[in-house]
């Protein structure tokens, strides 16, 4: 499995699912899907969920998931972004570009309105519960590697500075902050 590969898989996923914008069936649904392949391939894509994360381990999109989540500690983080990685190629690029574009996305509008939080912690096991169902066995514990870059340290402030928030991520800020 290739990247290109993964991702036709999430909007697979995201086709089948019976409510897109659950972003735990969508992870059920992309296990199914993953579960169907060859072993090769399954364990492949567990490489491409943990380059994913690194490739979307910035400060402010940690910033915007801090100010739509209420708060996100390094595992929130990465649920965060699991939850990003489910929203599709396009979504998941474009926001890891530009976080603050996250305000525009209906998703986020209705999980703001209604207080939710935007994570999936179940994207990380897609791989590692596809070949459970596959095989009946674990991944192989040397089968992926996860290599976060520094964060830039120009997003090093305290988060809970509003007004600072409101300058960087305004259009999300004015979702989230009253």
């Amino acid at each position: 499995m290739n990247t290109e590969q993964f991702w036709a898989l999430i909007d697979e996923a995201r086709g089948q699912a019976s409510a897109p914008e659950d972003s735990y069936d969508v992870a059920e649904q992309a296990c199914t899907l993953l579960a169907a392949r060859p072993r090769e391939e399954i364990v492949a894509a567990q490489q491409i969920v943990w380059d994913l994360l690194a490739d979307s381990y910035r400060g402010p999109l940690w910033a915007a998931a801090y100010l739509a989540n209420g708060g996100c500690s390094d595992d929130g983080f990465e649920y965060f972004r699991g939850w990003l990685v489910l929203q599709g190629r396009e979504v998941f690029e474009r926001i890891v570009a530009a976080p603050d574009e996250l305000a525009e996305l209906p998703a986020v509008r209705a999980a703001a309105a209604d207080g939710e939080e935007l994570e999936c912690e179940a994207t990380l096991g897609i791989a590692s519960s596809a070949h459970i169902d596959a095989t009946g066995e674990e991944l192989p514990a040397d089968s992926f590697t996860i290599r976060y870059p520094p964060l830039d340290p120009e997003w090093e402030f305290d988060y809970e500075d509003a007004e600072e928030m409101r300058r960087r991520l305004p259009r999300l800020a004015a979702a989230y902050l009253n």
